[in-house]
């Protein structure tokens, strides 16, 4: 339709319903402080609590949770389109299971800026994924990718291309496999058909993306 990356805003969380911390801490919602029985704010949340429902001292689930979110920042800041991150996500805020605290002017809906090892940790991860969106226009272009044209022989390396976990170019056929789990982007670097401020041609690094959705490494 003519419309170019800017016109698509990208999130995974907004200030109704679960924060990204408990989008891995919760499978259901729990709005019992907003005096509704629970029967407010939306049951159908797509989350997963990792094994355990809220907070827990278990190491294993605390490490998934913590690589879950560092997927869902990776995946949303190397997208093409204007990211939007829900306040707060980047130093894992909870609202303990609340997904519609809008009535809460408490510890539920504040945020708290005494942040542990492990917040520190993700500010820090969120803070070098933005500035290596921002230092590499490839990850930000002002045109989408245009992949393979017709007529493009074997030799011509494409703006994009994906592959299947064996390293095969991926077809129609495993789009629709819903027993994959991971898959790897190539994006060329050389082939940006944009200028910079200066009139220059814009050339970047060549990148390949590798993406496990499996709860294991």
């Amino acid at each position: 339709n003519g419309r170019r990356p800017v016109a698509s805003v990208n999130f995974i969380t907004a200030h109704d319903g679960f924060t990204m911390n408990d989008l891995v801490s919760y499978n259901e919602k729990h709005n019992e402080a907003n005096g509704e029985g629970n029967r407010d704010g939306e049951s159908n949340n797509r989350s997963w609590n990792c094994g355990v429902e809220g907070p827990t001292n278990i190491r294993d689930v605390n490490e998934l949770r913590q690589r879950q979110m560092r997927n869902m920042f990776s995946t949303l800041l190397l997208s093409q389109g204007i990211p939007m991150i829900c306040g707060g996500d980047e130093v894992a805020r909870t609202q303990q299971g609340n997904n519609n605290a809008y009535c809460q002017d408490n510890e539920i809906s504040w945020a708290d800026w005494n942040l542990d090892k492990n917040q520190e940790e993700l500010l820090a991860f969120v803070s070098k994924l933005i500035h290596l969106r921002l230092e590499h226009p490839v990850l930000h272009r002002r045109r989408f990718f245009t992949g393979r044209e017709p007529g493009d022989d074997s030799n011509t390396i494409p703006q994009v291309e994906w592959f299947d976990h064996t390293g095969s170019i991926m077809d129609m056929d495993d789009w629709q496999n819903t027993h994959a789990f991971s898959m790897m982007i190539y994006l060329n670097g050389s082939d940006i058909p944009e200028v910079d401020w200066y009139g220059n041609r814009m050339v970047d690094n060549d990148f390949i993306l590798i993406f496990n959705a499996h709860y294991e490494p």
